[in-house]
């Protein structure tokens, strides 16, 4: 279980949470605690994800002539974990929609119609579909500040930040691959428009 506040390093890219109040009188589950409450969708995409990492790091010790079969698995991974995605996205979940900012490994940016009140507890499932992310986490809200800088009128939204209070060890360790994909990809399109400029 990672209680910790380890600092990563967050990238901007949407994605979707969905927020649901954690009583005050209530203390955080332990890791046992949140591994039972993962719905059956998140198991499924959890040890999918976790047999392919395994089955992937053993592939690469094979010579150049095996890159023809492990792009094809990778592919055949990659079809899986979309179904599963859709299957996930397709379920019921507990609490309020919000439209996410900023994710990494120590925690997320999400906007909202109303402020967040600071240290507030919330159990919160995330979904990143272009990284097939998907997982299930305790947060405390640390700010949540108007996401318009123009003071002469009231912000219609707010952007506040999110700290992981729970959170499985292998899902930081999804989240920080995922930002450091994401990353990449913005790297790579950055070059790619100065190069064409």
């Amino acid at each position: 279980m990672f209680t910790d506040s380890t600092p990563y390093f967050s990238v901007k890219h949407d994605f979707t949470a969905y927020l649901s109040p954690w009583p005050k009188e209530q203390a955080l589950p332990t890791e046992y605690e949140l591994r039972a409450m993962l719905p059956m969708g998140l198991l499924l995409i959890n040890d999918v994800k976790s047999l392919e990492s395994d089955c992937l790091l053993q592939l690469r010790h094979l010579d150049d002539d095996a890159k023809t079969v492990v792009d094809y698995l990778k592919l055949q991974s990659r079809k899986i974990d979309l179904i599963l995605q859709y299957v996930l996205e397709r379920e019921q979940h507990d609490g309020e929609q919000y439209q996410g900012a900023f994710f990494g490994g120590s925690g997320i940016r999400i906007i909202s119609e109303t402020p967040l009140n600071e240290n507030e507890q919330y159990k919160i499932t995330l979904h990143i579909r272009e990284e097939l992310v998907a997982l299930l986490c305790f947060v405390k809200v640390t700010s949540s500040e108007p996401l318009d800088t123009d003071t002469s009128q009231a912000s219609s939204r707010y952007i506040s930040s999110l700290e992981f209070t729970q959170i499985l060890e292998t899902d930081v360790e999804q989240l920080v691959k995922a930002s450091l994909s994401v990353q990449q990809k913005q790297l790579k399109l950055r070059k790619q428009a100065k190069a064409s400029s």
